[in-house]
């Protein structure tokens, strides 16, 4: 499909794609909003009522909840004792076999005598009304069972599928001699006529002569419960809901997730899953479903002559799996307030998130398909804008577009030609007039320069601050030394002298600079903090190069952070032959625009520089054969980061 698309000019892809995109929402939302408003016009309730039920629904469970934690503490003091007495028969079942054991032992009895006996002796004992003493290889076999001796159980799981019979034997065989273990597992016995599965606890001990485990176990329903004591405050819990009236006629009443009343004023202990009201909705089967909500239904009882409106609060009780619900009739309460405009809302805001993700994905997939090459074409347009004429565009398809890019990479190709020829021819022009420039006018300027800064001095000396006129003889002196500055800059930059190199210590050199460069006015309100390496090899550079170097690395640093910041100055051998030097400041970063140009002559950023400074710094490193790197980010910050050899073979 997406082939027989791209074959197709635009208009037939806006016709292919948007007339879907408008026409299915439509017919969703329009479809929807009716059903949803039919629905919604039949629900209708008063805050009173719902506050009142609300409340005593909340009462009901809160209830339930304490009744069923205090039976939880009472059923857990049981399985307590019913851990002790298994694993009480536990060891009386141990020392039974070790008894055997030491007859064998004595030459008394030989060992398939011991064993038989053994094994009749647990077989006779009984645990609670079902439970048993049980013995087994570390194998799973059954040595003694009063149902399957003789089988193999070690692949045998419990209803969580879990093999527990495995468990049992890895267990036992890490055991320490006489230690008592104890596992827990959901069974079900068809012979006992379990219909569900029940808790058994299991107390096993490791008789390692004969390779036996010896275990004894019991449901835990057997034993936890004084029944007649549960039935008994059970009994006064269901008279305390039965006793709890709402309004006049309304009443709570509990239910399973089957549909049997547990607690009602008149039909408990009756299964009504399939009553329905007089509009014949099958409302039970409704809170059963939903288990937590509001339902409103039409129901006339036999002492009525006509059918009322009842509104149930019902919520679902876990533990017991139990539907509480308090109902009562609405006219009751006297004040019937209909809350359609609320419902509508939300099916409504529900309406047009679903209707939404479904236009946003249409509209994600045409945007796709349309935007797709136009977004390629952007892309590079961009590049090839910040200089890199080495992009093209990708030609898919035979539409408008696919000429477009063919037509620009045909452009492309002539303005990289065009490009490079301007840019030699403008690098020579440059660097012709910097020579002239230099050589010819540079001492012509210092001169008048110096007298100048000569008098200002004097100037200045001979005035008071207060003085009006000290303002203008400083800023005289201040701008002759710019110009002074910048004529320096530009006889370096043409007469950069061949570097005299030196073993150097390179931290020793970073610290000198930093210390000096910390007390710069321009570094005022930054703190400059130092990570330098220990045990860095001696570099072989030129000491006054590599400190003009620094200074224009960190003075830059300084100007990017006007209003105070951090710069970071780390060292650090990266073999055994290179050192790297990183300055890291968090100031106000450079755009990306200008990091392609911010090495050549002349380019600055600065509303007051010469554009030399980071082209002599890269000059002074490339003749120390090393090299210098800019990462930025606006608004973050910018890492420089000088790579230099530790020594060099001259050629």
């Amino acid at each position: 499909m997406n082939s027989l698309v791209n074959k197709l000019k635009l208009r037939g892809k806006l016709l292919a794609l948007v007339l879907p995109l408008v026409i299915i929402p439509i017919f969703v939302v329009a479809a929807v909003i009716g059903y949803i408003a039919n629905e919604q016009a039949y629900r209708g309730i008063t805050k009173t009522s719902k506050d009142d039920l609300q409340h005593l629904s909340e009462f009901c469970i809160d209830l339930l909840s304490s009744h069923h934690q205090q039976f939880e503490v009472y059923k857990l003091d049981k399985a307590r004792n019913l851990n002790n007495e298994l694993a009480t028969l536990t060891a009386l079942s141990y020392n039974l076999v070790t008894a055997e054991q030491n007859l064998h032992s004595s030459g008394k009895l030989d060992l398939k005598s011991a064993k038989h006996e053994a094994q009749q002796a647990l077989k006779k004992i009984n645990v609670g009304e079902s439970g048993y003493i049980y013995a087994m290889s570390s194998r799973g076999d059954l040595v003694a069972h009063i149902a399957r001796e003789g089988e193999n159980v070690f692949d045998e799981r419990d209803e969580n599928g879990r093999f527990f019979i495995r468990e049992m034997c890895t267990a036992a065989r890490a055991s320490k001699e006489g230690e008592t273990l104890f596992i827990t597992y959901p069974w079900r016995n068809a012979v006992l006529g379990d219909v569900k599965p029940r808790t058994k606890v299991v107390a096993y001990k490791y008789f390692r002569e004969w390779d036996w485990i010896i275990a004894a176990g019991s449901y835990l329903d057997e034993t936890i419960g004084d029944a007649a004591f549960e039935r008994q405050s059970f009994a006064k819990l269901k008279e305390s809901i039965r006793a709890k009236k709402v309004g006049a006629s309304g009443y709570i009443f509990c239910m399973d997730s089957k549909g049997t009343f547990t607690i009602h004023p008149n039909s408990e202990g009756k299964n009504l899953i399939n009553s329905q009201d007089l509009n014949g909705n099958n409302f039970i089967q409704e809170m059963r479903n939903k288990k937590s909500g509001w339902i409103r239904y039409p129901w006339k009882n036999s002492t009525d002559s006509a059918a009322r409106m009842k509104i149930v609060r019902y919520e679902y009780f876990a533990p017991w799996d139990w539907i509480v619900a308090v109902g009562s009739y609405e006219d009751e309460f006297y004040q019937e307030a209909h809350k359609i405009k609320t419902h509508i809302l939300v099916s409504m805001a529900l309406l047009i998130l679903v209707v939404g993700a479904a236009a946003t994905a249409l509209v994600f997939w045409a945007s796709t398909i349309f935007t797709r090459p136009i977004t390629h074409m952007m892309s590079v347009i961009k590049r090839v804008k910040r200089g890199n004429l080495d992009e093209r565009m990708t030609v898919n398809g035979e539409d408008e577009l696919a000429e477009m890019c063919s037509a620009f990479n045909r452009m492309t190709d002539i303005i990289q030609r065009n490009k490079t020829i301007e840019t030699n021819l403008a690098q020579q022009g440059k660097m012709a007039s910097l020579g002239v420039l230099s050589s010819g006018v540079a001492h012509e300027i210092n001169n008048p320069l110096g007298i100048i800064l000569g008098y200002a001095g004097f100037l200045e000396s001979k005035m008071s601050e207060d003085d009006p006129n000290y303002q203008y003889i400083h800023e005289i002196k201040r701008e002759s030394k710019r110009c002074k500055k910048i004529v320096q800059d530009l006889l370096s930059y043409a007469r950069t002298p061949r570097p005299t190199l030196e073993p150097t210590d390179i931290n020793d050199l970073l610290q000198q600079i930093i210390d000096f460069a910390a007390n710069h006015t321009d570094m005022r309100g930054i703190t400059i903090l130092t990570n330098l390496a220990d045990n860095l090899p001696l570099v072989e550079l030129d000491g006054d190069q590599m400190r003009q170097v620094t200074i224009n690395l960190i003075l830059n640093a300084g100007g990017a952070m006007p209003d105070g910041g951090s710069l970071t100055v780390t060292t650090e051998a990266v073999d055994t032959t290179h050192v790297r030097i990183t300055f890291s400041d968090s100031g106000s970063g450079i755009p990306a625009e200008s990091l392609e140009k911010i090495f050549e002559p002349f380019y600055t950023t600065k509303a007051r520089g010469t554009g030399l400074g980071l082209a002599i710094t890269r000059q002074i490193i490339e003749q120390h054969h090393g090299e210098i790197h800019i990462d930025s980010t606006v608004g973050t910050g910018t890492r420089v980061t000088v790579m230099l050899p530790t020594e060099r073979e001259e050629l």
